[in-house]
């Protein structure tokens, strides 16, 4: 039988330890809550980066379509081919019922509300209205591409 030890005597006993650190793996519960929240934000950083991408790069194919209007047609052809570009890109920034029906006036002022500025209906962009009808427009061309230029880039 194993007898009380007496004064003098040592005991078995071992030296005070710190416990083992804790693993890395798994993760305490918020790691893996901010992992997912970093995740959607990456992914939704990435979607934004793709949108800009592709919206610039249609913006600058209709600029580059617009820049090669004035080798393929002159006078009438030019303001209608300018009007008809317009058009397309007004379809598919505003509602349809607002824009598909609209001609003369009243789509020259929507252009003016919608970033000309005043420009499309008592300037170069007058011949939208006029140009298309009329047998031999005299217009400014290089005015008129500027002009819808310059809306293509504030409505795109």
């Amino acid at each position: 039988m194993n007898a009380l030890p007496t004064a003098g005597q040592d005991l078995p006993l071992r030296d005070i330890h710190a416990p083992a650190l804790p693993g890395i793996w798994p993760p305490a519960p918020g790691w893996w809550v901010l992992a997912g929240v970093g995740l959607v934000l990456l992914g939704l950083g990435l979607w934004w980066l793709y949108r800009r991408y592709r919206q610039a790069q249609r913006r600058r194919r209709i600029l580059d379509h617009l820049a090669d209007l004035p080798g393929r047609a002159t006078g009438a052809l030019l303001a209608a081919e300018v009007s008809a570009l317009l058009k397309r890109v007004a379809l598919t920034r505003y509602p349809r019922t607002e824009i598909a029906a609209l001609t003369g006036t009243p789509w020259l002022e929507l252009l003016d509300r919608t970033g000309g500025g005043g420009r499309f209906a008592r300037g170069p962009g007058r011949v939208l209205a006029e140009g298309p009808y009329a047998p031999a427009p005299d217009f400014d061309a290089d005015a008129l591409l500027a002009l819808a230029g310059d809306w293509i880039r504030r409505n795109l």
